[in-house]
C-alpha cells in the first residue's frame, strides 16, 4: 500500500506529466509578437521594394518601381504609449501619400483581456475601421455628437485599451506625416503657441467666471441622452419612467492653472500645492460634475478614466489615476454643490497648446450583454481667454518624453514604495543578529512584509519576475543590448536589480524569501495551514535532495528552447503559475487555473513545494550563491552533531543531517537564526546556561562582630 511521501510524490509527478500533454492546445493563448515584413508583403503584392526604417521619426516607404504606394510604420517606434498592462500595444500602419489609412495591423500585444477574452478576429475588425480615412480626421471611439470627429467602433470588453490603441495610431501618423512634409508643420502643432500669465490675478465669483467663458459647462438631459440611443441595441435599454428634462449630467470644466480660475476656486493654498508642483510645458485640467459620474466605477489602480476625454487638434488625451487629484472643497463665492470634483495633469508629452481651442468629451455606454455595450460621446468647446496668455509665434515642437520617461512617470507611486519596501528589507538584513532576538517582533514582521508583497508586488503592481526575463535578458546580451528594453517596466527592473545585488552579497534566498510574491502567497497559505493544525507532509531528506535536481532540469530544458525560439520557451515557462495567479488573475482558461490552483492549495499541508522542486527561477537565481560575498547565518559546532533542533524546524528542509545550510536551497527566513538565539529552544545554549548556573561559586555569607 502506498504511503503519504509515495503518494505526494506521484501527485507531482501526474501533475507535470498532464501540464506536458497538455501543453501543445496552451499555445494558441499566446501571442508573438508578428514580424512586419511579411505583413506589409501581404498587404501590397506587388511592391518591387521596401526600404528599412528610415528618418528620425523611422518610417519604411514602399515602392512599385519609382512610384511611391505606401509608407509603413510602427506605433512603438514613435508613440508608445502604456495600455492596461503597463505595456503598449505595437500596431503595423500604412499610410498612403496623400495621408490617407491604407491598413493597421497589431503586431504586439500583452493586453489580459486580448490574450484570453477576445478573439483575433474582433481585433482585426477594429483595425480595418481605420482603412480610407484620413490622417487629419478626429478620430474618436464611440458615439459623438460633434460633428468634425469620425467615428470607430469600439470593442465590447476592451474599452480603454482601444482608446489607447486610438491615440497610439492618430499621433504616431500625425508625427509621420509632418516629417515626410504631408502636413504642415505649424498647422498641425496650432496656430500658434502660448503660455500662460503667472501674474495676472483677478478676484471673481462663480457667476462671472461662467458668464466669461472661464468656466464651459457640458449639461445633458435624460431626453438628449437617450436620443443619441435610437437606432442603436441600446435604444430600449432604459425603461423606467421619467420627465424629458430631467438632468442626466451636469458638467463644468476648466484649466485651472490659469492664476484668476484656479485661485479662485482653489484657494491660495490649494492653488499652490496642486499647480507647483506641475513641471514645465504642463497644465491643469479642472472638472466639477453632478449626475452621472465622470469617473465611473469601472477604473482600477493603474487604469484609465474612460469616461472623460480632452480633444485638441486630433489629439486624444486621456487621463490615468496618477494624474488625478480629487479636489475636497471650492471657495469661490456663489459656486453650487458637485458630487465629484477633480484635478487632472495634463502631461507635457501630450503637447497641449492653452492657445488652440478645444474639446472635453464625455464619453456614455449602456450594456446590451455580457460584455457588449454601445458607445456614444457628447463634447463641449473651451478657450482659453486672450487676456489670460502669452501669446508666442509657434516655432519648434515641445521636446517629448520617451517612451521610457513616460512609464517611469506613470509609475511614480509604485517605484516609491517599492525602493522603500527593499530599503527596509536591507535594514533588516544588516540587523538581522538583533532583531531574530525578538521573535515576538520579528515573527509578524515577517508575515506583515509577506503580505505587503503578495498584494502589492504581486497583484497591484504585477511584479513577479519570470525565468523568461532571464531568457530575455539573456538574448538581449547576445544580440544588441538595450537598457530601454528593461526600463519599460519599473517594478521589474528594480526587482531584478534587487534580485542581483542580494543575491550577490547573501545569496539566492533573500528574493525567494522575502520578495517573490507568489513565494510569500506559498508561505503564508502554509501558514494558515498549520494555525488550524493541518498534518504536515515532508519527504524523507535522501527523498527530498533528490527532488531538487527536478527544478534544475526544468531550468535546462527551458534555456535549450529558448536558444531555438524565445516564444516557445515562453510557451513552456508556464509551468510557472505567476501569470494565471498575478497579471491574469485566475481569469484564464481552465487547465492554467487548475495547475495555479493547486500549487497554492498544496502549501496547506506542504511548505513551498513549488519553489523546492518545481521552479526554474529559484534554480537560475541559485547560481549567485557560488558568489555571494556574506555568509551572515550563524552555526556552532553542535549543529547536527549531535544537535539537529534547526534541520528539524526548517520548513523548507535546507538544513542538512549535517547541520550545514544549503544556502542553494535557503530561502533566508531566519527562523533557523532565531533558534539559534533563544537559550529556551537552542540545545547547545541550554546546555551551557545549566552549566554556567551549576557551575557558580557559592558566596558564604560573612558575620562582622563589632
Amino acid at each position: 500500500m502506498l504511503n503519504k511521501y509515495q503518494v505526494l510524490l506521484k501527485l507531482h509527478l501526474s501533475i507535470i506529466f498532464f501540464f506536458i500533454w497538455m501543453q501543445p492546445s496552451y499555445a494558441v493563448f499566446v501571442a508573438p509578437a508578428k514580424a512586419p515584413l511579411p505583413i506589409i508583403k501581404l498587404l501590397f503584392p506587388t511592391a518591387t521594394k521596401i526600404s528599412s526604417k528610415q528618418g528620425e521619426v523611422p518610417v519604411r516607404t514602399v515602392y512599385h518601381n519609382h512610384n511611391i504606394l505606401a509608407y509603413v510604420f510602427e506605433t512603438n517606434d514613435i508613440e508608445s504609449i502604456p495600455a492596461y498592462s503597463g505595456k503598449p500595444v505595437n500596431v503595423l500602419v500604412a499610410i498612403s501619400p496623400k495621408g490617407k489609412y491604407i491598413a493597421a495591423k497589431v503586431l504586439e500585444y500583452h493586453e489580459p483581456i486580448l490574450l484570453v477574452g477576445i478573439p483575433a478576429i474582433k481585433l482585426s475588425e477594429f483595425t480595418q475601421q481605420y482603412v480610407g480615412l484620413s490622417i487629419k480626421d478626429n478620430l474618436s471611439i464611440g458615439e459623438s455628437k460633434n460633428k468634425d470627429n469620425v467615428v470607430i467602433d469600439g470593442l465590447s470588453g476592451a474599452t480603454v485599451t482601444v482608446m489607447v490603441m486610438n491615440e497610439s495610431i492618430t499621433r504616431a501618423a500625425i508625427k509621420v506625416a509632418i516629417s515626410l512634409g504631408l502636413i504642415d508643420k505649424s498647422k498641425s502643432a496650432g496656430q500658434s503657441l502660448a503660455s500662460i500669465k503667472k501674474d495676472l490675478f483677478k478676484n471673481e465669483d462663480w457667476q462671472s467666471l461662467v458668464h466669461d467663458g472661464s468656466i464651459q459647462q457640458l449639461y445633458l438631459n435624460r431626453k438628449e441622452v437617450d436620443t443619441a440611443f435610437v437606432g442603436t441595441l441600446a435604444e430600449d435599454d432604459n425603461k423606467t419612467e421619467y420627465s424629458e428634462e430631467e438632468i442626466f449630467s451636469d458638467i463644468y470644466f476648466t484649466l485651472l492653472d490659469v492664476p484668476t480660475i484656479g485661485r479662485n476656486l482653489l484657494g491660495d493654498d490649494s492653488y499652490q500645492r496642486l499647480v507647483g508642483s506641475l513641471k514645465e510645458g504642463e497644465h491643469l485640467l479642472g472638472v466639477f460634475g453632478n449626475g452621472y459620474s465622470f469617473k465611473g466605477s469601472a477604473y482600477v489602480r493603474g487604469g484609465i478614466f474612460d469616461r472623460i476625454q480632452l480633444h485638441q487638434r486630433g489629439k486624444n488625451i486621456s487621463f490615468r489615476d496618477v494624474d488625478q487629484e480629487r479636489i475636497m472643497d471650492l471657495y469661490v463665492k456663489g459656486a453650487p454643490k458637485f458630487s465629484e470634483m477633480s484635478a487632472f495633469k495634463i502631461k507635457k508629452s501630450y503637447e497641449f497648446n492653452p492657445g488652440d481651442d478645444w474639446q472635453l468629451s464625455l464619453l456614455i455606454r449602456r450594456q446590451t450583454g455580457p460584455i457588449e455595450s454601445v458607445l456614444t460621446r457628447f463634447q463641449a468647446d473651451y478657450k482659453v481667454l486672450p487676456q489670460y496668455l502669452n501669446i508666442v509665434p509657434y516655432v519648434k515642437e515641445d521636446e517629448i518624453l520617451s517612451l521610457t520617461e513616460q512609464v517611469w512617470e506613470n509609475n511614480t507611486v509604485e517605484v516609491t514604495l517599492l525602493l522603500g519596501l527593499i530599503f527596509i528589507l536591507f535594514l533588516v538584513l544588516f540587523l538581522q543578529d538583533i532583531l531574530v532576538r525578538y521573535p515576538r517582533f520579528f515573527n509578524p514582521f515577517r508575515h506583515v512584509f509577506l503580505i505587503f508583497t503578495v498584494v502589492c508586488i504581486g497583484w497591484m503592481w504585477r511584479g513577479q519576475l519570470s525565468i523568461v526575463n532571464v531568457f530575455t535578458f539573456l538574448q538581449s546580451l547576445m544580440t544588441h543590448f538595450s537598457w530601454d528594453l528593461f526600463l519599460l517596466d519599473p517594478v521589474i527592473f528594480i526587482l531584478w536589480c534587487a534580485a542581483a545585488v542580494t543575491g550577490l552579497l547573501w545569496g539566492r534566498g533573500v528574493y525567494c524569501g522575502w520578495l517573490c510574491p507568489f513565494g510569500a502567497l506559498q508561505e503564508l497559505v502554509n501558514v494558515f495551514g498549520r494555525h488550524i493544525k493541518l498534518p504536515q507532509v515532508e519527504f524523507p531528506f535522501a527523498v527530498h535532495e533528490r527532488l531538487w535536481a527536478i527544478k534544475y532540469l526544468i531550468l535546462l530544458v527551458l534555456f535549450g528552447l529558448s536558444l531555438d525560439s524565445l516564444a516557445v520557451a515562453e510557451q513552456f515557462a508556464e509551468i510557472e503559475p505567476f501569470k494565471t495567479t498575478f497579471l491574469l488573475k485566475f481569469n484564464r482558461q481552465w487547465p492554467f487555473v487548475v495547475w495555479a490552483a493547486f500549487l497554492i492549495l498544496l502549501n496547506l499541508v506542504h511548505r513551498k513545494a513549488f519553489c523546492r522542486y518545481l521552479c526554474p527561477l529559484g534554480a537560475a537565481l541559485s547560481v549567485s550563491t557560488n558568489i555571494k560575498l556574506f555568509d551572515w547565518l550563524k552555526r556552532r559546532p553542535e549543529c547536527g552533531t549531535p544537535c539537529k533542533t534547526c534541520a528539524k524546524e526548517c520548513e523548507i528542509q535546507a538544513i542538512e543531517p549535517s547541520g550545514a545550510i544549503n544556502t542553494r536551497e535557503c530561502h533566508y527566513c531566519l527562523d533557523c537564526q532565531v533558534t539559534y538565539f533563544d537559550d529556551t529552544k537552542c540545545p547547545p545554549l541550554k546546555k551551557r546556561a545549566y552549566k554556567k548556573q551549576h557551575n557558580k561559586p557559592q558566596v558564604i555569607p560573612t558575620t562582622t562582630v563589632v
